[in-house]
């Protein structure tokens, strides 16, 4: 071997140390995270439901599948893996509902109905025992879709939204009273299509978009004072991918999560939020298709992603997801 050779052989062994050296940085670097496919809904195919989870029970309805909208109701059991059927949801079929929980009821309301070109105010309370539908008073402010739902042990909250303007406003109902009243003091932007997600007594606020601009802001409410405080936005440090619209959005064993949505195309990356250290980390992304304005179901222990779709392909597959294992292409 000549010298000329002798060197081109010592840069290549360089080279293919450096490589390999970057791989097993790369692998100890992995994200964290296992998506396990489970039963598919058993219905059409659609996006832009709503969903809430009572128990182990993940609990969605109405929804549009690129022609129709819907108000059939359903619930799907964590432990059984199995959906079932429950009384249809009982206001005009609609997209982009919003849901909460107060103690052991679940509520629907507001959305829109392309039908008749309606954005819509009325809302509705189901109650888990007897599988009944009840009309309750009206949403307080403009009839909307596209806000943000989340609930105590004693009252439900509904904020932002779009109702022919992007809104930032957000109410309280009282379900003693029957009664909605404003809650002041959000001093984040307005923006439709945001997520919310609930740890221990604060609910966090993020994403969303307000005439084209994707929100950066991040923000979270106590649910004991109704206090909300501002959060660092979700674009510092290495944070620049979380914001987005139309995702979804879970708390597993006190730490949220926001998946999938829209950032000029479908998403499927997965950021995890840790109170304690105000931190994000991105997580291992969604299996299977990414996806927008998909329906999420979380127990506070597990968590599923299900439905939504991808540009005009409508999806009705669901996943859970293990935030704590490496990927297992196996179990897809």
């Amino acid at each position: 071997m000549n010298n000329k050779s002798a060197i081109r052989m010592l840069y290549l062994g360089v080279a293919l140390a450096l490589f390999s050296s970057c791989n097993s940085d790369d692998d100890d670097d992995d994200t964290l995270g296992n998506w396990v496919k489970k039963s598919t809904f058993n219905e059409e195919a659609r996006s832009s439901s709503t969903a809430f989870t009572i128990g182990n029970i993940g609990y969605m309805g109405t929804g549009y599948d690129g022609s129709d909208y819907y108000s059939d109701f359903w619930g799907y059991n964590m432990d059984t893996n199995s959906w079932q059927q429950l009384s249809d949801f009982p206001g005009l079929e609609r997209s982009s509902a919003v849901s909460f929980v107060i103690g052991d009821d679940g509520y629907i309301g507001t959305g829109y109905n392309g039908d008749s070109n309606d954005e819509l105010s009325d809302f509705y309370k189901y109650d888990v025992g007897s599988n009944n539908w009840t009309a309750i008073a009206d949403f307080g402010g403009s009839a909307r879709y596209g806000a943000v739902g989340f609930g105590s042990d004693s009252n439900g909250y509904v904020g932002t939204g779009y109702d022919g303007s992007d809104k930032k406003d957000f109410w309280k109902y009282n379900p003693a009273s029957d009664s909605w009243e404003e809650v002041f003091g959000f001093g984040g932007d307005k923006r439709r299509d945001g997520v919310t997600f609930t740890i221990g007594d604060e609910v966090y606020l993020a994403t969303g978009i307000s005439n084209g601009v994707y929100e950066l802001d991040f923000w979270s409410f106590n649910l004991n004072t109704e206090v909300w405080t501002q959060l660092e936005d979700v674009d510092e440090d290495d944070d620049d991918y979380v914001y987005r619209s139309n995702a979804v959005a879970f708390t597993i064993d006190g730490k949220g999560y926001i998946a999938c949505g829209e950032y000029s195309g479908s998403l499927s990356t997965v950021y995890e939020y840790t109170p304690s250290s105000e931190t994000w980390v991105e997580r291992t992304a969604f299996e299977l298709y990414a996806r927008r304005d998909a329906i999420a179901f979380s127990d506070g222990a597990r968590a599923f992603v299900a439905l939504g779709r991808n540009g005009t392909l409508y999806l009705d597959d669901n996943m859970e997801f293990f935030p704590n294992e490496e990927q297992d292409d196996d179990d897809n």
